[in-house]
């Protein structure tokens, strides 16, 4: 199954440092609807969401089910999704 890492972190905070591979779209992107980042990507599609603590990303995944995305995980930050998937 295809997974997609996105990092809610501002551009600067992505800047600093992110995980290989995950799409940085800050909150101003995805609360006036689907960011042009995802706008191919199926709905069915699981999406890990981090950003520095897991409460952004955690604030985030209801603007993503809005989206029609049903398979979200909060993957707090970079570090537990290293230690958890080795990315």
């Amino acid at each position: 199954m295809k997974v997609v890492i996105i990092d809610v972190r501002e551009p600067f905070e992505f800047a600093s440092g992110h995980i290989n591979g995950a799409i940085n779209i800050p909150p101003e992107k995805f609360v006036s609807g689907t960011p042009e980042e995802l706008k191919n990507v199926d709905k069915e599609t699981r999406l890990i969401v981090y950003c520095r603590s897991g409460s952004r990303s955690n604030s985030a995944i209801p603007f993503f089910r809005q989206m029609g995305f049903t398979n979200i995980e909060n993957g707090i930050n970079q570090d537990r999704l290293r230690a958890k998937y080795g990315v």
